[in-house]
């Protein structure tokens, strides 16, 4: 059944907003409490230094965050303690880091027009620029108060319906766009990956025990990108090849016991993809490939988001930026399978996790507020101002 303009307006009244907000704040406080406890050793010269390395566990390897790996040597070592506040201290707002901070905000922009040009090429341009607009704010909106793993994909077809957008094409510009979103990630990894390696597309973190099951960072990778695999064949197959087959084997697989009380929207989702199927017949390579490009372009400036903010406190080479690129990759798929709205507080964790040997030790957490600041908090406020004023303009009697 379509959503009815009242189900948005419940769904996404004030109560909704601050949840996000809440548990972003929250998990960043924590990570910003945990940090004050940090300690962080810093190499000198030979003599400046008040500690001494002494490879507490034999490994051969300095943990310069590890307090047991250094002995007290009063001017007479080669390493100094820093505090959590020292490297607050030492990051510094110069004329550099604010035009990098801005060319992080136009990054945002980039990203922002291309969905809007995306839109109005999947709608054979019968959307405005202003329209277009219009419904990137609000779908964003959605997406920022919806789980990464549910997203705004009932509400988007509701937006572009509300714009005299036929429901049967609504429905598959959703679908392609969800299609073409999955399909970057796709094709970007493996591609990434064999080019820089391993070792250097994971953070180097140990896995971790959770009711006797070993998990680890790479282990979650693999299992998100195995689940987006999956549901971009599922729409791939649906759209293009065997619409009919895909309602079919919704409707088989969901007859399991542990699935079946969620049939019935299982079969809408089959329903829908056969509808946008139809819709989507005779349509030129040109139609396909324009909305991919601007959906790589529109990816690329979210990541180049980060890579521009790190770039303005800290001395990034080439190479750098490709490391970051990657790890950006890898901590967005992970977003992307977030069952908090809008990956608050994964976002941030994550961050620290994947971004954090970028920048200096115990402060990753600060850049992770900054990036959510330009490229997660604005749509909040933005969705907010024009949503009842777009449900106003586009009322139908």
């Amino acid at each position: 059944m379509p959503l009815q303009e009242n189900d948005i307006s419940k769904q996404f009244k004030n109560s909704k907003i601050i949840i996000p907000v809440l548990v972003g704040l929250l998990v960043s406080g924590l990570l910003l409490y945990f940090n004050l406890s940090e300690v962080r050793f810093e190499k000198v010269a030979v003599g400046l230094g008040d500690y001494k390395w002494k490879d507490f566990n034999g490994d051969g390897i300095i943990q310069y965050n590890d307090l047991n790996e250094f002995i007290s040597v009063k001017n007479n070592g080669n390493f100094n303690l820093i505090t959590y506040k020292e490297l607050l201290q030492s990051i510094s707002w110069s004329f550099y880091t604010v035009l990098w901070v801005l060319l992080a905000w136009s990054m945002m922009l980039l990203r922002d027009v291309m969905y809007m040009y995306r839109i109005r090429m999947l709608t054979d341009k019968e959307l405005s620029w202003k329209q277009s607009f219009n419904v990137v704010a609000v779908w964003e909106f959605a997406s920022s108060l919806t789980p990464g793993v549910v997203g705004g994909a009932a509400l988007a077809m509701f937006i572009l319906n509300r714009e005299k957008i036929a429901l049967g094409k609504a429905t598959a510009m959703v679908m392609i766009t969800t299609m073409f979103d999955n399909l970057f990630f796709l094709l970007m990894i493996p591609l990434v990956y064999f080019a820089i390696g391993q070792s250097t597309f994971f953070p180097p973190l140990e896995g971790k025990e959770i009711f006797g099951i070993q998990f680890s960072v790479e282990g979650l990778f693999w299992l998100a990108y195995g689940f987006v695999l999956f549901f971009f064949s599922l729409l791939f197959v649906g759209l293009i090849l065997k619409p009919k087959g895909v309602k079919s084997f919704l409707g088989t697989m969901f007859l399991l016991p542990i699935l079946k009380r969620w049939r019935e929207k299982a079969l809408q989702t089959g329903a829908e993809i056969e509808l946008a199927s139809k819709n989507l017949k005779g349509k030129s390579f040109s139609y396909w490939l324009k909305p991919f490009l601007a959906t790589a372009i529109a990816w690329t400036g979210r990541f180049m988001v980060i890579n521009f903010i790190i770039k303005g406190f800290v001395s990034l080479g080439v190479t750098d930026h490709f490391k970051l690129y990657a790890r950006e990759l890898g901590m967005w798929i992970l977003m992307l399978i977030s069952p908090t709205p809008g990956g608050s507080g994964v976002a941030e964790y994550t961050f620290t996790v994947f971004l954090g040997e970028f920048i200096p030790v115990g402060t990753a957490i600060i850049f992770a507020i900054l990036w959510r600041l330009i490229s997660y908090y604005p749509y909040l406020f933005i969705g907010s101002i024009v949503l009842p004023r777009w449900l106003t303009k586009t009322k139908t009697d």
